[in-house]
């Protein structure tokens, strides 16, 4: 059936810590269907039980939710359960990418690039040995939850005596925290549409870190795209994105954040599995180099999903 011609809904909003961020994504999404003629609606989760969806006459959903209850599988699982198609990645592999440290364990059984790391649960973190973990990975450090996106929770060690209070901050907003080795090199980013890897994105924060301002309110964040790589750098980083990318089970769309070590190699950070969608986000930057605007990404997207 004609795309044009099925009641469409966009997902946005919903109620994790990233809301405000979806908000903003799904309208984009919402604005840019609308004017390619598309007969789609703006569905919160907050304020709409979704399970009515297919009940409602909706026959396809572009799901840009944002973290959990969105990325995590339960919304994909949802849908499955009501038959209806959405975009993205599909239960397993959007459960698998929400949470961190699994998805590292998996890429380092496939002998792909992460960094070292330790894991603190909120069951052993009096255990904790700040001396030990130092020891072994070094200062600085970042501290990140396990299950938390758009930076949240996140921060950098500089000083033995910090460690504690960071992962224990972090455990507010989970219940798994990583210490990772810091990343001295590059970060990067790079969106994959439909199974074809599109060009890095490099990312220069102001701060020291990409966090939550850097991503979202600050506007002194530089993205350059291309990245500035020699063509097999970024021949060798496209192949290990596809390679990351096809070990979780990704379809449709997804970014997967990179950094470099301070050896210049390549450190597999993360998956975006419903990547932002708004003035500041970096697929539609890294589409647009090759000639996709957002209204044809937005498009595209939307006839990937299954």
């Amino acid at each position: 059936m004609n795309l044009k011609e099925q009641k469409i809904a966009v997902l946005l909003g919903g109620s994790s810590a990233e809301r405000e961020v979806s908000l903003n994504s799904g309208k984009a999404v919402l604005d840019a269907l609308l004017s390619q003629g598309y007969d789609a609606y703006p569905i919160d989760p907050q304020e709409y039980n979704v399970a009515d969806l297919k009940k409602d006459g909706f026959e396809r959903v572009f799901n840009i939710l944002h973290g959990r209850g969105g990325e995590d599988g339960t919304m994909q699982g949802l849908l499955e359960q009501i038959g209806l198609p959405y975009t993205g990645c599909g239960v397993m592999a959007s459960a698998l990418t929400m949470d961190k440290m699994r998805t590292k364990m998996l890429w380092k059984a496939f002998g792909l690039p992460v960094a070292e790391m330790e894991i603190v649960t909120k069951q052993n973190f009096v255990n904790l040995d700040p001396a030990a973990v130092v020891a072994k990975l070094g200062l600085p450090l970042m501290v990140k939850p396990s299950l938390e996106g758009s930076s949240v929770g996140l921060t950098k060690v500089k000083q033995l005596e910090q460690l504690k209070n960071a992962v224990a901050y972090a455990l507010k907003f989970d219940e798994t925290v990583l210490i990772e080795e810091w990343l001295a090199g590059e970060e990067l980013t790079v969106p994959v549409l439909g199974g074809k890897v599109l060009p890095a994105v490099k990312i220069v924060p102001e701060g020291e870190f990409y966090d939550y301002d850097a991503k979202y309110i600050s506007d002194n964040t530089q993205y350059f795209c291309p990245a500035g790589l020699s063509a097999e750098r970024e021949q060798e980083l496209a192949d290990l994105v596809k390679r990351a990318y096809d070990v979780v089970g990704c379809r449709g769309w997804s970014r997967i954040d990179v950094m470099t070590d301070a050896q210049g190699h390549f450190r597999l950070v993360e998956v975006n599995t419903n990547p932002g969608m708004t003035s500041h986000s970096l697929f539609p930057k890294s589409a647009a180099t090759v000639g996709i605007s957002f209204e044809q990404l937005v498009v595209k997207i939307l006839e990937l999903s299954a």
